[in-house]
C-alpha cells in the first residue's frame, strides 16, 4: 500500500466526517423545536428562556453557531451539553458507549465467522439441499425485524429456561456481592482482568439473547457476499490446476481460495458495523441494555440536539475508521492488490 493512497484515504475520511457534521448540524436546526424552551421547561419565564438561549449561543447567526461548534468539536472534542443530563455530551458517550461497543463488537465477530463459514459451505455445496437450507435460514434472518425476533427470543427463553436473563447487562446480585471496578466499561473485559468470574458469567449470559438477535438478523449479508466470492474463486484457473494436481478439497479451500474470499468480506465490515449500530437501538430498548440506543431514543423524544448530534458523529467516525481499516487489511490479506 503506497503512502500516497493512504494519505488520499485519510483525506477522504476527514472530508466525509466533516460532511456528517454539516448534515447533522443543519438537520438539528431544521427540525421544529426550541432547545432553549425544552431546557427551561414549557412554563418557564420568557426571560429565563432568553437567558438560556444566550448561554447556548442560539441567539447568534447560524453560520457563527456552526463555526463555534466545529471549533469546539475538532479542537476540544466538545460536543456541547446534554439538555437531559445537564452533563457534557462527551461524558454521556463515555458512560453509555462501552455497553454498545461490547454488544456490537461481539455480534460483528460472530457475524463474520458464521457468515464466512456458511458462505463457504453454501458455495462448496452449491445447489444442494445444504446450500438451499443455508440461504433460506440466512435470508429469513435479514427479512425479520430485529424487535420482533428479540421479543420472540425473550418469550421462548422466559418460558422454557426459567431464570435465564432476558434483560440488563448483569444480574444485580452478582454486581452487589462481587463489585466490579470499572476500567474500560466493558463488563467481560473488566471482570476477566479482575478475575471476577461471577460477574463475568452473569455478563456472558446476559449477552446471549441480544447477540443472537443481532447476529441472526445481519449474518445474511456476509453469507451472501462470501458465497458469491467463493463461487467466483472456485472457477479460477489456478484453482482448477490445483484440483487437477490432486490437492484435497479442504486444503484447496483453506490454503488457496479462502484468502481471496476474505477480501470482499473485509470491504463491508464498516457497512455491517454501521447497520449494527442502527439496529441495536430497538434491541437495546427491548433488552433494557444501557447503551447508546436507549440514550439516543431518550434524546430524540426530548429533542436533545447536542446528544443526537454527538451519537451521530461518534457512529459516523467509527464507520469511517473501520472502512479505512478494511482497506488496509485487504492489502495485508492479499499483497497482490495494488492501489492506484
Amino acid at each position: 500500500m503506497s503512502g500516497h493512497y493512504l494519505l488520499r484515504r485519510l483525506s477522504l475520511a476527514i472530508f466525509s466526517l466533516f460532511g456528517v457534521v454539516v448534515i447533522t448540524f443543519t438537520l438539528s436546526h431544521i427540525v421544529p423545536g426550541d432547545p432553549a424552551v425544552i431546557a427551561a421547561g414549557r412554563i418557564a419565564d420568557p426571560k429565563v428562556v432568553e437567558h438560556i438561549r444566550e448561554e447556548m449561543g442560539l441567539d447568534k447567526p447560524l453560520y457563527e453557531q456552526f463555526a463555534i461548534y466545529v471549533e469546539r468539536l475538532f479542537l476540544k472534542l466538545d460536543m456541547g451539553r446534554s439538555i437531559i443530563s445537564k452533563r457534557p455530551v462527551i461524558e454521556d458517550l463515555k458512560a453509555y458507549f462501552p455497553a454498545t461497543l461490547e454488544l456490537v463488537t461481539i455480534s460483528l465477530v460472530l457475524i463474520i465467522l458464521f457468515g464466512i463459514l456458511t458462505g463457504v459451505l453454501s458455495a462448496v455445496k452449491r445447489d444442494t439441499l445444504l446450500d438451499h437450507a443455508i440461504r433460506v435460514i440466512t435470508l429469513s434472518g435479514i427479512s425479520m425485524p430485529e424487535f420482533w425476533f428479540a421479543i420472540i427470543l425473550q418469550l421462548l427463553f422466559a418460558s422454557i429456561f426459567i431464570g435465564f436473563p432476558i434483560d440488563g447487562r448483569a444480574s444485580i446480585g452478582a454486581l452487589i456481592n462481587h463489585p466490579l471496578k470499572p476500567i474500560t466499561g466493558l463488563y467481560l473485559l473488566d471482570s476477566a482482568l479482575q478475575r471476577n468470574w461471577a460477574v463475568f458469567g452473569s455478563a456472558l449470559l446476559h449477552l446471549v439473547l441480544p447477540v443472537v438477535t443481532l447476529t441472526f438478523c445481519y449474518v445474511a449479508q456476509v453469507t451472501r457476499i462470501s458465497r458469491a466470492a467463493m463461487i467466483n474463486v472456485l472457477y479460477q484457473d489456478y484453482i482448477r490446476t490445483a484440483r487437477a494436481t490432486g490437492v484435497s478439497t479442504f486444503k484447496l479451500i483453506v490454503k488457496h481460495a479462502l484468502r481471496n474470499t476474505l477480501i470482499p468480506v473485509l470491504m463491508i465490515i464498516g457497512m455491517v458495523y454501521g447497520f449494527l449500530l442502527g439496529g441495536t437501538v430497538l434491541v437495546e430498548l427491548i433488552f433494557s441494555w444501557p447503551g447508546l440506543g436507549r440514550y439516543v431514543v431518550q434524546a430524540i423524544f426530548r429533542l436533545d440536539f447536542p446528544a443526537i448530534m454527538g451519537v451521530t458523529i461518534l457512529g459516523a467516525t467509527i464507520v469511517i475508521f473501520l472502512n479505512l481499516l478494511a482497506d488496509m487489511l485487504c492489502a495485508v490479506v492479499n499483497p497482490t492488490v495494488r492501489y492506484n
